[in-house]
């Protein structure tokens, strides 16, 4: 797939020489349909929803946050925020995805956006040899493993459920 976002996806792969579970390179690869939740991208990767990586922007205080979260859990926004600090977090809104990042809810990887987004990475994921995080649209993927998305995202861990 020649898309823009996928593109810029596998270059911030590739900028970090970002591995996966085998040690080779991370490669965005592209599903036949769309998988815009956790249990499609499972299914459709034959692998449990806990090892998929939601992407979930939220706004705090008008700046994004990107919360890559296990496909087994759901964001607890009041933890989070008290964690954090601030009042309160919001879901973003579609508008707000796409102009911090450049993609759709969906598809929200996380990396390859305009600027650096501050990111959080639920703790959860680290159970996992193997995880698959979105490739800048909803039909596209990647496998990696929990300590190198802490390293290419610059990440904070966190326990966010």
């Amino acid at each position: 797939m020649t898309h823009p976002n996928v593109i810029a996806v596998q270059h911030a792969l590739d900028a970090a020489d970002a591995r996966n579970h085998a040690g080779d390179g991370c490669r965005v690869i592209v599903l036949d349909d769309g998988v815009h939740t956790a249990a499609a991208a499972a299914a459709a990767l034959g692998v449990a929803p806990a090892q998929i990586a939601n992407s979930l922007i939220f706004e705090v205080d008008g700046e994004p946050l990107l919360v890559l979260t296990s496909g087994g859990h759901r964001v607890d926004t009041a933890k989070v925020a008290a964690d954090l600090g601030v009042a309160k977090l919001r879901r973003a809104t579609p508008e707000f995805v796409r102009e911090h990042t450049g993609q759709v809810i969906g598809g929200v990887a996380p990396l390859g956006h305009p600027k650096p987004v501050r990111t959080l990475i639920d703790t959860a994921l680290a159970a996992y040899g193997e995880i698959w995080a979105a490739g800048g649209v909803p039909q596209a993927v990647f496998p990696i493993t929990y300590p190198e998305l802490l390293r290419v995202t610059s990440a904070t861990p966190a326990e966010v459920a």
